[in-house]
């Protein structure tokens, strides 16, 4: 399946603006992590487009999320290591840790993406263009800012070989390449 394709596939699930730009992020994340790692540009990509795709579908529900997001990859024919990928972003439904570098890049990848716009929000004009390294390394440690995120997941950066100064350099990179199409 082609990027197209898969946006495709992504929009017949997801309406929400702001889990699609979310899914455009983490794509954009994924694939500068693979071109930094001399990974599969288009698989990581893909994975990081789709990995939500279920979340509307189970309604928000974290104990079923990415269990139907299974079933509706391999029946599109999603490559299997995407679908696992996938499956593991979410591994407290699984039963099992992450242990691959894709699945700890795409955990990582995709959450770190949720600092990045908190901290874009906190600046004056908004946009992911001003946000420094620092400031996100910084925001890491203030457990109150954007509660939400799990730093524990984007702290799994370094199983793929990544401090997390370098990791959030990447990652904001990625992100300002597509931040005109996601407002920021």
């Amino acid at each position: 399946m082609n990027r197209d394709e898969a946006e495709e596939l992504l929009k017949r699930y997801v309406k929400s603006e702001r889990m699609l730009d979310h899914s455009i992020a983490s794509e954009a994340v994924l694939r500068a992590l693979a071109r930094r790692l001399g990974r599969d540009e288009e698989k990581w990509g893909l994975a990081g487009l789709l990995h939500d795709i279920d979340i509307e579908v189970v309604e928000g529900d974290l104990a079923r999320h990415g269990l139907e997001a299974v079933r509706i990859l391999t029946e599109a024919g999603i490559d299997p290591e995407i679908v696992d990928a996938v499956k593991m972003h979410n591994e407290a439904v699984c039963g099992a840790a992450r242990s691959t570098e894709f699945q700890h890049a795409l955990a990582a990848g995709e959450t770190v993406t949720g600092l990045i716009v908190a901290t874009a929000f906190v600046y004056p004009d908004r946009k992911i263009a001003s946000v420094k390294v620092k400031s996100i390394t910084k925001r890491m440690k203030e457990k109150a800012f954007a509660a939400s995120v799990k730093r524990e997941n984007i702290l799994e950066c370094e199983k793929i070989g990544l401090p997390l100064d370098e990791f959030v350099e990447i990652s904001l990179a990625g992100m300002r390449g597509i931040a005109g199409r996601i407002g920021l």
